[in-house]
């Protein structure tokens, strides 16, 4: 689902001018071309971060007795909605029921550790080459998943699928903010996520047609095959070349993106041998994690800017499995769901230009929280649908909004020190989830209550960081130290 950035770093140095958007433009015709390109990366992420929806649904059975009761050693699945799940295949129900919950957590966990590997992959070896590394490993493990002969095997390449997933969105979320100007990252910050809504809105089209979870597993991981064009259609980063000192390369690169976008190619070499000199002589010591613990207003930033990632991973990874759980017609369900989550992106573009960083978390957090605990106090029915999908469209819109908001709060030299701790917590808060869900066994207001407490706790947490809409980003650490006293606070006129 979700843009995070685990120890991949994003050049951002700019030294004067940024010589790079002046060559080839801030967004032209190229630019659109490489968002449409990149953005199918995101189908697959939503297919197969959310496919634990319709490989585990809520699945009943009888035992010998006619009852559901435990132990059931010859249990009877009811097949009338679902062919067969991972639930009635491998016999996790009873004490093996927990196993459900670890395969999606074990798939988390891959996503975590790969947005990781793959992102310290495209620092050394470029973006397009560890890209296409996680792509064949995204198809060679999602098809493999299909034909799994045992829960454990199953289980172990779901979390290799995690860890393409996690290279996925790290490295072609890095693409994109390296080729678009700053003028228009917000937005596209933004826009990157349409297509993970768009892939979760097509699951229960899978999920009616296939419903056999190999048959699901094997349909939705087909299509990534088409990504396999990168090895022809994806170029490299000129700012890494140029990092890595390889001018030829990126110089060539430049005038290809140029001549696309209308723009001359006339001064290119020169240009860009000046913004390399200009990158080395004004090149900042990078910062690290035990920077923003060792000072105490970074410190309180990074530990409040990273609970509102992990609540909100937490809320709509957990809230959109739980909704398929909901009675009523499951697909409907999802597909409801997700199409409201993809109006909560679209509606965050504008409400980043109008409203402040902070506010938007702490409405959005609070208006999650809300809607939970009313789900819970209300009979299972279309109403708790449409409280469900307010949640889960209320914390992906802050899930949206805390991206910007943590490159915004941080200096340069820690930035990406800021957002990788972050994005972790993101994934701790996405292995949680499960778990929270199966409670439902033990009461039926227990999933949403559970999911309630954090959003509301973040609520009160969100009112310890400053607002940084309008306002200047910082470099050093001191600006970042400083940052959030009245007296210090530089505001764009």
């Amino acid at each position: 689902m979700l843009s995070l950035v685990s120890g991949v770093k994003v050049n951002k140095v700019q030294p004067q001018a940024d010589v790079i958007q002046k060559l080839i433009g801030s967004f032209g015709k190229y630019q659109l071309l490489l968002c449409l390109l990149i953005f199918l990366t995101k189908f697959p992420v939503a297919f197969h971060q959310m496919a634990i929806i319709f490989l585990a649904p809520k699945t009943t059975y009888t035992c010998d007795s006619n009852t559901d009761q435990c132990p059931c050693a010859k249990p009877i699945y009811d097949t009338s909605i679902f062919g067969s799940t991972i639930i009635s295949k491998w016999n996790l129900i009873c004490e093996d029921k927990w196993l459900t919950s670890f395969t999606q957590t074990l798939f988390q966990l891959g996503t975590l550790l790969g947005s990781i590997f793959f992102g310290m992959a495209s620092d050394r070896f470029g973006r397009k080459n560890p890209m296409l590394v996680a792509v064949i490993l995204q198809i060679t493990m999602g098809i493999g998943a299909a034909f799994a002969p045992s829960y454990w095997t199953f289980t172990i390449i779901r979390f290799f699928i995690g860890m393409s997933v996690g290279g996925t969105m790290v490295i072609g979320f890095v693409i994109v903010m390296e080729f678009v100007g700053a003028q228009h990252r917000d937005v596209i910050s933004a826009l990157y996520q349409v297509p993970f809504n768009l892939g979760h809105m097509m699951l229960p089209v899978f999920g009616y047609f296939f419903r056999d979870f190999a048959d699901f597993q094997l349909a939705i991981s087909v299509p990534t095959i088409l990504l396999l064009s990168y090895l022809f259609l994806l170029p490299e980063t000129p700012r890494w070349l140029i990092a890595m000192k390889r001018t030829d390369e990126a110089v060539n690169i430049l005038e290809r993106i140029a001549t696309v976008n209308n723009r001359p190619v006339t001064n290119t070499k020169t240009d860009v041998d000046a913004y390399q000199k200009a990158i080395e002589k004004n090149n900042l010591k990078k910062g690290t994690i035990l920077d923003l613990v060792r000072f105490p207003n970074l410190r309180k930033n990074i530990i409040a800017m990273s609970f509102n990632w992990l609540t909100c991973s937490y809320c709509f990874y957990g809230v959109s499995q739980y909704v398929g759980q909901l009675s009523g017609n499951m697909f409907i369900n999802v597909a409801a769901s997700a199409s409201v989550t993809l109006l909560g992106t679209l509606l965050a573009i504008p409400l980043m230009k109008v409203i402040g960083r902070r506010t938007i978390v702490i409405i959005f957090n609070f208006i999650t929280a809300a809607c939970l605990l009313i789900l819970a106090a209300i009979p299972e029915g279309i109403g708790s649908v449409i409280f469900a999908s307010i949640g889960v469209v209320s914390s992906f819109i802050v899930f949206v909004v805390v991206y910007l908001y943590c490159t915004e709060l941080f200096p340069t030299v820690v930035r990406n020190a800021a957002l990788g701790f972050s994005s972790m917590m993101a994934r701790v808060g996405s292995m949680l989830a499960p778990f929270i869900v199966e409670t439902r066994d033990k009461a039926v207001w227990l999933p949403p209550v559970g999911f309630a407490i954090l959003p509301l706790i973040a609520t009160c947490v969100t009112f310890l960081l400053p607002e940084t809409k309008g306002c200047e980003l910082m470099t050093t650490i001191e600006e970042g130290e400083k940052f959030g006293k009245k007296s210090q606070v530089e505001v764009k006129k």
